[in-house]
């Protein structure tokens, strides 16, 4: 039902996360990060409330495997859950529970960690790894896309996937990129990477009008004079 893939750019040292699924609005519930602290991915049987919490406690400092030791014991029905916790060295730690749904496989290494469960095939999330690491100067977001791509070639989920979003935290206190194919018919990958290559270059953009609008480039829309 759902592959996601958490990610870091041990370059710039951000972080990101993109998830796909055949249920809807995926992203809203499973995808969650925070800027110099990690990335914590909640799916399957989904309890949203394991992203805040577990980012809180890669704030206070604990380290992916301590997070999720500390998620085995405190969290209701963990048996039902899928997740994933990437901290801000890079390390990962995964969790499939008893209750994981289908064919189901998490691939850690360093700085990335891919998860999925109802997959078409056990290789997928090992794909989705590989296809980030092989781009380390490419823009985070553009290897992120690419492991999701990888995802689709491997073979993705059992059935069609409707939904898919993608998270990037940079230094600033909000996401610099929250973009979201919340239901498609169609083809919600494909249009998550269309979606992107429109976004990146507007990116930088809106974090410096935010921080200092002065030295803003101009909106470039009608009626701006």
């Amino acid at each position: 039902m759902t592959f996601s893939i958490s990610a870091r750019c041990s370059r710039t040292g951000m972080f990101g996360i993109a998830v796909s699924s055949s249920s809807p609005c995926v992203a809203a519930r499973c995808a969650h990060a925070r800027a110099g602290v990690g990335v914590v991915a909640t799916q399957n049987i989904t309890d949203p409330m394991l992203g805040p919490r577990g980012l809180a406690l890669l704030t206070e400092g604990l380290s992916a495997d301590e997070v999720m030791a500390r998620f085995a014991t405190e969290a209701p029905h963990f048996d039902y859950r899928q997740v994933v916790v990437l901290d801000r060295q890079g390390r990962a730690a995964g969790h499939s529970g008893a209750h994981t749904l289908g064919t189901h496989r998490i691939a850690l290494a360093p700085d990335a960690a891919a998860a999925g469960n109802l997959l078409a095939n056990p290789d997928v999330p090992a794909r989705m790894v590989e296809a980030f690491l092989a781009g380390p100067d490419q823009h985070i977001g553009n290897r992120i896309i690419a492991a999701m791509l990888a995802a689709l070639e491997a073979g993705g989920e059992e059935g069609p996937v409707h939904s898919a979003g993608m998270l990037l935290v940079d230094t600033v206190g909000w996401p610099v990129a929250d973009l979201r194919i919340d239901w498609s018919q169609a083809d919600p990958i494909g249009e998550l990477a269309a979606l992107w290559r429109l976004w990146q270059p507007q990116m930088d953009a809106y974090v410096t009008r935010a921080l200092d609008p002065r030295a803003a480039p101009s909106y470039g829309v009608p009626g701006n004079l």
